[in-house]
């Protein structure tokens, strides 16, 4: 995929991916345009402004006392924690951002164009946003109501200061995918990104590459866990595609395979 001047590379992320450590990697990827689409989670993307604002993720444990944690305004996402205070100072930034925009603007506004000005406006150039803004790549986030930022979202617009229309986020999407003259995913995790990712390419009879990086399991049935082979039968892969699934944690396998990837470019280009 990364090889392939020709391959629209799709990047479904699911998984608090961000706070376990992979921001400076995504992030990489859409710098390099090695990745032209991002599909996540409100979460993920939450997790990327609270770190765009000045806050961190702090290594904890499994074994927290969460009433503790409570008492002491920390979140715990597994083993890692960030203070509450982050999501306090990200609702004022936020307000402060919405407050900001032409009033003609926020009358039909599709959620990726939000977050392209939310890219535009983060002090931290580190920011997956903010390097998706600079490479004008489209960041599509289809459950981003389903986060915290979603709800500051519609607090603000309980006054009918702003109007989102998800279904052009669905039509720059399937743009995309009609552009395409070959299509790769690369699902990190599954849920809503992977389903999104992959229904949208069946407009074009499915994706020509795809590598899946899972700990689920395909046997309860569900989409996370699901075979790229399944998808065959619903024209998300084409039948001639190639397709890899990896069982493993994505923290552990991605930044491998990248690293991998990106040497084997640069040894053949040379």
């Amino acid at each position: 995929m990364f090889g392939d001047p020709e391959c629209t590379v799709f990047l479904a992320l699911a998984g608090p991916l961000v706070p376990a450590g992979l921001r400076e990697v995504i992030k990489n990827l859409i710098e390099s345009e090695h990745v032209k689409v991002l599909v996540t989670t409100g979460a993920n993307l939450v997790h990327d402004m609270i770190e765009g604002i000045g806050h961190r993720h702090y290594m904890g444990t499994f074994q927290a006392e969460d009433k503790t944690l409570k008492e002491k305004q920390i979140g715990r996402i597994g083993d890692i924690y960030v203070e509450q205070n982050a999501f306090e100072h990200l609702e004022k930034w936020i307000y402060d951002l919405l407050d900001g925009l032409p009033a003609e603007k926020k009358q039909r506004m599709a959620i990726a164009d939000l977050l392209l000005e939310i890219g535009k406006k983060l002090p931290d150039q580190d920011s997956i946003l903010a390097a998706a803004a600079r490479k004008n790549a489209p960041v599509i986030c289809p459950a981003f109501l389903d986060s915290v930022a979603g709800f500051h979202l519609w607090l603000y617009g309980q006054n009918g200061k702003i109007k989102i229309d998800p279904l052009l986020d669905v039509s720059k999407l399937v743009d995309i995918v009609y552009d395409a003259k070959r299509a790769g995913a690369i699902i990190l995790g599954g849920g809503v990104p992977k389903h999104f990712t992959l229904f949208a390419n069946t407009f074009r009879e499915g994706v020509d590459l795809a590598v899946q990086i899972t700990m689920d399991r395909p046997e309860p049935g569900g989409l996370s866990g699901a075979s790229l082979e399944e998808a065959i039968s619903w024209s998300k892969v084409k039948p001639e595609g190639r397709t890899v699934t990896v069982i493993c944690d994505a923290t552990i396998a991605f930044p491998l395979i990248v690293a991998a990837a990106l040497e084997k470019i640069e040894k053949d280009g040379s």
